[in-house]
């Protein structure tokens, strides 16, 4: 029997159409009442502590800091349902770990049993002892990663193979994606925000709202009129994109300034 606890929930998700969704399914249930949410990691960390949150579903794979590193750093109190698109290897890590989960795109059923698992953990003494699994979680993660070591650009007539260390960044524009090299670029046949979710997030950042940016390939930051930041790369072009506003903290955190 499904239990009708009432729940106030946290969510994190840079994908704001995910975001959005979730929200308005678990606003559906009846069940759970949003204490807030955030599509940047870093604010809604800060903000995780204020809300008096019982749950904190959080994605994975995020610009910035992942799911992992926001687990780490969020103040002891709220559960934790993971929200994953790909990691198949994590789902059954989660399920060996008996760690909530939901699959996107996320279904209707199981999110009730993600809620039934949490409510019922919540109301057991001692039961709340997510936070060890999560960090045994972590380590097996940590320990075989599975992102993208190459992009996969088809032609009519082939499949070339784009090792990740030699894209400088990938862009979306007119509907396709790209991943651009130092002499050249290649289509793609995946959204930039899929992709962003099986590429290492130590080595490449969401700088706007159309490129991600090997970071490794970062030269210099440049300011430009208006007080808008940009970066420039190390290829022979000397290419420089644009950071947005909301992002320029997060990439310079990420470049130790």
């Amino acid at each position: 029997m499904t239990t009708r606890t009432s729940l106030r929930a946290f969510l994190i998700d840079d994908e704001p159409l995910a975001l959005n969704r979730l929200a308005r399914m678990l606003q559906a249930t009846g069940r759970v009442e949003i204490a807030g949410r955030a599509t940047d990691p870093t604010e809604g960390l800060a903000a995780v502590a204020s809300a008096s949150a019982d749950v904190l579903f959080l994605d994975i794979h995020m610009p910035g800091l992942s799911g992992f590193q926001v687990v780490e750093r969020v103040p002891p109190g709220p559960s934790i349902v993971f929200v994953t698109a790909h990691d198949e290897h994590a789902v059954r890590a989660f399920e060996v770990n008996a760690v909530d989960y939901l699959l996107k795109p996320v279904d209707r059923a199981r999110l009730d049993s993600a809620l039934d698992r949490v409510c019922a953990r919540r109301a057991r003494p001692g039961g709340d002892d997510v936070r060890a699994a999560l960090e045994r979680l972590a380590q097996q993660l940590r320990a075989a990663p599975s992102f993208l070591e190459h992009l996969a650009a088809r032609t009519r007539d082939r499949v070339q193979l784009v090792p990740t260390a030699d894209v400088t960044h990938v862009l979306a524009k007119d509907r396709a994606t790209y991943a651009v090299t130092a002499t050249t670029q290649h289509m793609l046949d995946v959204t930039l925000a899929g992709l962003e979710r099986r590429l290492d997030p130590a080595r490449f950042l969401r700088i706007n709202r159309g490129i991600l940016v090997n970071l490794a390939w970062v030269a210099e930051l440049r300011t430009e009129l208006g007080g808008h930041l940009a970066v420039r790369l190390k290829d022979a072009a000397r290419t420089e994109l644009a950071v947005s506003r909301d992002r320029v903290r997060a990439l310079k955190d990420r470049l130790g300034l």
